[in-house]
């Protein structure tokens, strides 16, 4: 012990039922605030992976979409494997023409996935919160794209 610091008080002991004190902040506290943002780079990687090596254009491998097998009509998720595919295979332009929308949400993806993990790593939270009127813009371009791919004059979107 330096003498010429004073004696530091012993700690009390929390009565019962009180709330614990929170542990000291560890040297190794960025580490374990990315752990949760490198478990869902993990989760989606070990995805986009499994799609990169089982070719969702030969079939039996992945179901077909139920809205498309029983109306003939395109969902905004149709042609997802294989855009994913084609993204991670390296074939940007056939991803593109697969789903743009997906090919969009995989940049999205990408953007938010960084900002989360420099936040995280500064101990800083991560807050998204779209007003009402962007998610009703959301909704309304997933819609349009949705009617758009299936007209023919948008047959460039179609899968």
């Amino acid at each position: 012990m330096d003498p010429a610091q004073p004696n530091p008080a012993p700690a009390r002991p929390a009565p019962p039922g009180a709330p614990a004190r929170p542990a000291a902040p560890a040297a190794d506290a960025p580490i374990r605030r990315l752990l949760v943002p490198l478990g869902t780079l993990a989760a989606v990687g070990s995805a986009f992976a499994y799609v990169g090596l089982v070719d969702p254009n030969e079939p039996g491998h992945y179901p077909v979409c139920p809205l498309f097998r029983l109306t003939g009509v395109y969902c905004p998720g149709c042609g997802g494997l294989r855009s994913a595919h084609d993204f991670i295979t390296g074939h940007f332009a056939a991803a593109v023409h697969s789903n743009a929308l997906a090919v969009a949400g995989y940049l999205l993806f990408g953007v938010l996935w960084v900002l989360w993990a420099v936040r995280s790593a500064r101990g800083l939270p991560l807050r998204i919160a779209p007003s009402d009127r962007q998610w009703w813009l959301i909704g309304s371009a997933v819609l349009i794209f949705s009617v758009v791919r299936n007209l023919p004059f948008g047959s460039v979107l179609a899968p």
